[in-house]
């Protein structure tokens, strides 16, 4: 009995149980529906609720008489009218799902205010009021279930994602085709977006419309950049500078340390989402010579100074530098850090003439060196030559021939210019400027003579004029391409400031190496400014380094020298000497009577005739005058030279030896061979228009 009554309990506990869990299920899966249904169900409520609500009580209220509805219909039909076009205004419509939720929205607002109108003249419940209501509700409610299912599905989220929020300003300069996505601010001033076009469009197109972005949002044109993909046509960048952080003016940044070497970074200013602006060109891949290009007012001479103050304060490096427009008006206050100042013409000339005796010998040097360019480890000095104005200086084959030749052997060629047309600077040489630092312009087709073409074809095109002062779009020395299309703005600088730098870093500064000092000749040795540098009497001198291995000497040629007679003694006469064979020369030529038989046939002849022979029925007996040899009579020639190098004068013509060449008992074709000779061996340069430089001195080792 017990048993079967403990069954029949556990039987009984199990139906309870079995029970009580159904009830429970079934909750849970209408509370999950419902979960579901609630987000769809508000535009059946509204459909159902609100219509014969606001029905009756418009009837109620105007319906009692036939001028009372029909006023109160002629209001809510202006009404509905003007809402209508309100919605259809303020609904964004970027993408094709916008348009579409922008014409479901306008059509159910235009349709419910119509069923208002009407059912306020007819009442809400009589036909065919009633009629509209239930097929006109039962369809917008479907409608809005519908957008949301897609919705859902993901649609209209990745399309809004595509508007990146520039949607509206796509719309308003017609970037209908192109899909702006990933719109990110960098809390600097910056906003960058993804972009795409549609087939059929290219995104050069889409750089054409920069114009009217910067018009859009009211920034500078230069503030809207499009640069493209490289490796995919439909796709590229674009960038907005919607706040300028560097108004305010950017504050001069000291280098970190003096004697650094060259290849060290050259902090110049910032970029404008407030990162430095850094060049770097003797670390680059290549060495890139400079065009520096702006007009008056630009801020040209700002960043120059920035340049030079940072160049002074480094070791195993020489700065030349010319400018004949200003004079010492730049860098006057540190032109002690500068090697060589040249501020007339006439020895500016005399520089780009030297140039390229000087690289020939680099290259040999750096040859024997095991070098394919300069470095740290050559034991050469690296050498930045910037000239202002550079088309007034030199010939352009003369230019084109250094700035090929230069950059392999250490020289930095910087050429600074208002503007770098065809007529101020030749294509070729233009070609050779590879870097670039554009100030303000004028017009903007100048910016097209110094940056390139995928810089100003993105919209980075400097053509705000003096406007903006040190402003400017730069490009090469060591920058990451990436920001070649960003504005930059150089420091602000203090002429104090800069001398004191300067004159602080002067125990850091190396001279020029000797290979370049004697390949440049006497236009370096006769130079009007020497700066200063750790081996100028006066200056401080460094704790001494610890001993490092000395680099080779290089070999010089044997054969440099143009005289170098065995047994011939090369003391010079002192000055007194001289004078006194001037004096006496002069007595000796006053005592001679003049030409006495001036009809006589022989009163014509000249140097360059043969002497007649003598009269025998005369009695006259003239002796041959003793020859002179080849190097009697080249030392005659050339202590000619070297008395000018002497004297500082290292620009002659052929005329100007004719003396020399009479004095040697030789005639002119002699004369031009041995110039031909001299210009072999490097000593002197010939220059346009039958001129030549004296670079050595012949009696003068190199």
């Amino acid at each position: 009995m017990s048993s079967r009554s403990g069954a029949s309990d556990m039987g009984r506990a199990k139906k309870s149980t079995s029970t009580e869990v159904v009830p429970v299920a079934a909750k849970s899966i209408v509370s999950h529906l419902a979960g579901k249904a609630a987000p769809y169900a508000s535009p059946w409520v509204a459909a159902s609720a609100l219509p014969p609500l606001a029905g009756f009580a418009t009837n109620t209220m105007w319906g009692d008489s036939v001028m009372s509805a029909g006023l109160a219909s002629a209001g809510l039909a202006i009404s509905g009218a003007a809402l209508t076009a309100v919605v259809w205004k303020a609904t964004p419509a970027t993408s094709k799902v916008g348009q579409y939720r922008r014409a479901q929205a306008t059509v159910s607002v235009a349709a419910g205010m119509g069923w208002l109108t009407l059912a306020t003249a007819a009442g809400p419940f009589g036909h065919p009021t009633l009629d509209l209501w239930l097929m006109g509700g039962g369809l917008f409610a479907a409608s809005w279930n519908l957008r949301q299912l897609l919705r859902g599905q993901g649609g209209e989220e990745e399309t809004a994602n595509a508007g990146g929020g520039l949607g509206a300003l796509a719309a308003a300069i017609g970037w209908e085709k192109v899909k702006v996505r990933d719109a990110k601010g960098s809390g600097k001033g910056t906003v960058s977006a993804e972009l795409e076009v549609a087939p059929g469009s290219t995104v050069e197109a889409v750089q054409s419309t920069t114009g009217k972005v910067a018009a859009a949002l009211q920034v500078p044109p230069s503030g809207v950049i499009v640069t493209p993909d490289p490796e995919n046509g439909a796709r590229g960048t674009v960038s907005l500078r919607v706040a300028d952080l560097l108004k305010d003016g950017v504050p001069f940044a000291m280098p970190r340390a003096l004697g650094l070497l060259p290849t060290e970074p050259i902090p110049v200013g910032l970029y404008a989402d407030g990162e430095t602006w850094v060049i770097n060109p003797f670390a680059a891949d290549i060495l890139q010579h400079l065009l520096v290009m702006g007009v008056t007012g630009a801020g040209k001479s700002e960043f120059a100074r920035s340049v030079f103050a940072h160049l002074a304060t480094r070791s195993q490096l020489s700065l030349f530098v010319v400018d004949v427009a200003k004079g010492r008006q730049t860098v006057g206050h540190i032109r002690d850090g500068i090697d060589w100042l040249v501020t007339e013409t006439k020895e500016a000339k005399r520089l780009l003439r030297s140039l390229p005796a000087a690289i020939t010998a680099r290259g040999s040097v750096l040859g024997d060196e095991g070098l394919d360019s300069w470095t740290p480890e050559s034991s050469l000095n690296a050498v930045v030559v910037w000239l202002e104005e550079a088309a007034d200086l030199a010939d352009f084959d003369e230019l084109k021939k250094i700035a090929r030749a230069a950059r392999s052997v250490g020289i930095w060629l910087v050429v600074s210019l208002q503007r770098a047309t065809w007529t101020n600077v030749d294509t070729d040489v233009r070609a050779n400027l590879q870097a670039a630092a554009c100030f303000g312009v004028d017009d903007a087709g100048d910016a097209g003579f110094c940056l390139p073409d995928q810089v100003t074809a993105s919209g980075a095109v400097p053509a705000w004029g003096s406007a903006r002062p040190g402003y400017a779009i730069s490009t090469g020395m060591g920058q990451p391409e990436a920001r070649w299309t960003m504005e930059v703005r150089s420091g602000l600088t203090d002429r104090q400031e800069l001398a004191d730098l300067v004159a602080a870093a002067a125990p850091y500064r190396d001279p020029l190496d000797e290979t370049t000092a004697q390949a440049l000749g006497q236009t370096y040795a006769q130079r009007e400014h020497r700066g200063t540098n750790r081996t100028t009497p006066g200056v401080p001198a460094l704790p001494a380094p610890a001993p490092a291995a000395l680099a080779p000497a290089p070999v010089q040629d044997a054969d440099r020298s143009a005289y170098d007679p065995q047994d011939d003694d090369m003391d010079e006469m002192d000055e007194v000497a001289e004078m006194e064979i001037e004096e006496a020369r002069a007595e000796i030529l006053g005592a001679i009577p003049g030409d006495p038989e001036p009809d006589a046939a022989y009163a014509g002849l000249t140097l360059e005739d043969d002497v007649p022979e003598a009269d025998e029925e005369g009695g006259l007996d003239f002796a041959a005058p003793e020859p002179v040899s080849t190097e009697e009579a080249r030392h005659t020639l050339y202590a000619e030279l070297d008395n000018w190098v002497q004297q500082g004068r290292l620009e002659f013509e052929p005329a100007d030896l004719i003396p020399a060449t009479v004095a040697a008992g030789r005639k002119r074709p002699w004369m031009q061979g041995e110039l031909k000779r001299l210009v072999d061996l490097g000593m002197i340069q010939r220059d346009g228009h039958g001129s030549y430089t004296i670079l050595h001195s012949p009696l003068q080792p190199a």
